[in-house]
């Protein structure tokens, strides 16, 4: 199965002066999945580029969902054999960030 950690920005109240030691702790254990294969791909969102809305006949409008419109911070997907690994692995990354993990599950997919 895939799961999805992640967090908003607001939740890491990390000293700016600490921001070097979160992320290369949290660089450490993307590079701990990556070793064990589990890794899918993650990242931040990049909070400089505004959002946009596509409609299906390709029309194209700033914003967003009123439910994301909070949107930002960081994820990965990770593929796990289980939900209790996949909490092992939110601890992980909730260590290394300093705040709480969001852990979600992805449905399964036979074309993904």
């Amino acid at each position: 199965m895939k799961y999805l950690i992640s967090f908003p920005a607001p939740a890491m109240t990390v000293p700016a002066g600490e921001l070097p030691e979160v992320s290369e702790a949290a660089h450490n254990v993307i590079r701990e999945a990556k070793a064990a294969g589990v890794y899918v791909f993650g990242g931040g969102l990049n909070e400089d580029v505004a959002p946009l809305m596509v409609a299906a006949d390709g029309t194209v409008e700033g914003g967003t969902y009123p439910q994301t419109s909070e949107l930002s911070g960081g994820f990965c997907v990770l593929d796990l054999p289980s939900r209790e690994v996949a909490i092992a692995w939110a601890a992980k990354l909730a260590q290394a960030c300093r705040c709480p993990q969001e852990l979600r599950e992805f449905q399964f997919d036979p074309e993904s």
